[in-house]
Formats: C-alpha cells, structure tokens, sequence
C-alpha cells in the first residue's frame, strides 16, 4: 500500500532588528530512532512554522499560510511569495515509519520584528544557522578555521580522481576558494554542498552516521552547534529552505525594493543601509549607497532630521512608490562592497 500525500505550508519569516536579519521559529520535537523506527519526542529543535493544507478551510495556500503562522506564533505576516516546493522522499522522517509523504511549499514573508505570542515562537539570528555567510567585519573565521580543511578532506576521500575533479569544482565556485570570487547569492550551494560533505548535524542526522562524525570518510572536529560547528541545526530540511530564501532575498535586492519591507514608514539612509547590508552580509561604500538610492528615486526626503544620530542631524526619508511606475527594476543594489 502507498503512503498517502500530505501538502504542508513553510513560512521563511524575515525581519531585520538592530542590524541583525532575524527568522521567525517555533520549537519543534526531534525525532530519534527506538528500534522500529522514528519515535518520542526527545528535544525541541528550531523549526520554521508549519502546518498542513486545509483542502476543505483553505481558499488558497497563502491563505493557509497565514493561518498557521497566526496560530502558531500571533504574528500577522504582509509581504509574502511562494518559494519552492520541497518534496524530497523522506524528507519527513515519520515516512518511513508508514506515515504520510509530506510535500512543502516554502513562503518567504518580509515583516518588523514584534513579539511572537505562540508558544516556543522566538526570533533567532540568521547568522547562527549560516556563520560562513557573515562578511561585514571581514572573511568570517568558521570559513578557514574548520569549513575549508573539512572540504579538503572531503575532496581528498573521493573514490576516484574524476570525482575528486568535480569535488573541488562545486567546492571552489560555491565557497571562493583556490582564486574563485566568492558569489553572495550561492547560498543554497553552500549549504547544499556542506551537507552532501557531511559537515552539517543535519547530515549526520538524515543519513545515520555518529553525531560527531560525516559521510564520505569525512572526520572534523565536534563544534559548539554540530559537526565541525557549522551552524546551528534545524528540524527536517528546514536550513535548507532559509538558504533558499536568504539567496532569494540577497537576489531580490538588485532589481526589487523589497527592503523597504523591513523599514518603518519613515528611516535614515544610513539605516536603510544597514539594513541592506545585513540582508547581504557585506559592508557598503556609503557615498556610493547613497547615490544609487537617491538618483535611483528609491525615497524622498521628509523635510525633518533626526537629532539621536549624533553631530549632524541626520535627514529623514521615506520610500517614493512613485519608482514602482517609472523603473522596471527599481532595486537598491550593493553599489561598492566592501571585504
């Protein structure tokens, strides 16, 4: 007998609070092994909010969606746009013990940070799922202290030279190493390749290996947070849908003002900045920043200045809708980055 179908709705929910690019989670039971297959509860885990499709309740998915965000965490989500399906086969771990397969439709959605009410919701820094993706105060340390030398590893236990070949390929482009520039938006090819390396929890998890340990001959050293310490894990294949929607997103900045999402009504250019710079995880010329947005026609001024910012007031602006109409791809950029 086949195991049934089941649709269930993820939400990516996005805010960036004091230069910090933050997700929504709510705790989840991990599941473990007793013998005859997955089991209890043992630990809660962060998860994404989810929830099953309501084929009778649910006009539509989004509508879906925001139900069970509201349910599950009292947050009223605005901006939403449908991500990806995920639907890889045991995926969901209770399939193999019979129950249903469980396929996923992934929602980014753009808010301000406000209390979640649910309970076990909390906002967790973007960053401790992906430290690698980090460069605002320079190459991140996880990158040459533990990722590269696991990859070489990894590269170096590969069955036969063409393999090592294609190995050191994904790895070069997806983390710039061996003179590759590093590219901001492959983010779901690094998470992608670290977990087929086995140097993620998640892998060692999904694929039953020690929880210190990898696939492929891979050994590291055990990390606060997981093998080789990269990153803090999450339930199912939830980090992989929050890298698919971090690239989105760092994508989205160039040719769409969805930035604007996370910001008050009214902002400073130098929050607006910051803001994008968090999204990016680079620092941005200032001058050069300033320009783009303004002769962009991105925003406007208010004709007020806020005195809090020190020395000189600083100008306040608010968003022009009026680009939406006059620019086909009225994005912010990330005009003169800065390693």
């Amino acid at each position: 007998m086949k195991s049934r179908l089941t649709v269930g709705l993820n939400a990516v929910i996005v805010a960036v609070t004091h230069e910090v690019p933050r997700i929504l989670t709510v705790g989840r039971a991990d599941l473990e092994e007793n013998g005859s297959g997955p089991a209890a509860a043992r630990t809660a885990v962060d998860a994404l909010p989810f929830g099953p499709l309501d084929p009778e309740e649910d006009r539509t998915l989004e509508l879906g969606l925001r139900r069970w965000v509201r349910e599950q965490t009292g947050v009223e989500v605005g901006y939403v746009e449908q991500l990806y399906t995920f639907g890889d086969r045991h995926r969901d771990p209770r399939e193999l013990a019979g129950g249903p397969r469980v396929i996923s439709v992934g929602y980014l959605a753009l808010v301000r940070e406000e209390l979640p009410s649910g309970a076990g919701a909390a906002w967790r820094d973007v960053y401790k799922f992906f430290p690698w993706e980090d460069w605002r105060d320079g190459r991140p340390p996880v990158l040459d202290r533990q990722i590269v030398p696991a990859l070489e590893r990894w590269i170096e236990a590969a069955p036969s030279p063409r393999e090592r070949a294609v190995r050191r390929q994904r790895a070069e482009i997806a983390f710039g190493i061996g003179g590759v520039t590093w590219d901001d938006y492959r983010v779901l090819d690094r998470y992608e390749l670290l977990y087929e390396a086995g140097l993620v929890a998640e892998a060692s998890r999904d694929r039953e290996v020690g929880a210190a340990g990898g696939v492929d001959g891979v050994e590291c050293e055990e990390g606060e947070e997981g093998p080789c310490g990269v990153g803090r894990a999450m339930a199912l294949d939830h980090r992989r849908m929050v890298s698919t929607a971090l690239g989105r997103l760092r994508g989205k900045l160039r040719y769409r003002p969805v930035v604007f999402e996370l910001l008050p009504p009214t902002f400073t250019l130098l929050q607006l900045q910051r803001t994008v710079e968090a999204l990016a995880g680079v620092r941005l010329h200032k001058g050069n920043f300033r320009r783009l947005v303004e002769k962009g026609g991105l925003v406007e001024g208010t004709g007020q200045y806020d005195p809090s910012t020190g020395g000189r007031p600083a100008e306040i602006f608010r968003f022009r809708h009026e680009v939406l109409r006059e620019r086909p791809a009225p994005g912010v950029g990330l005009p003169g980055v800065r390693r």
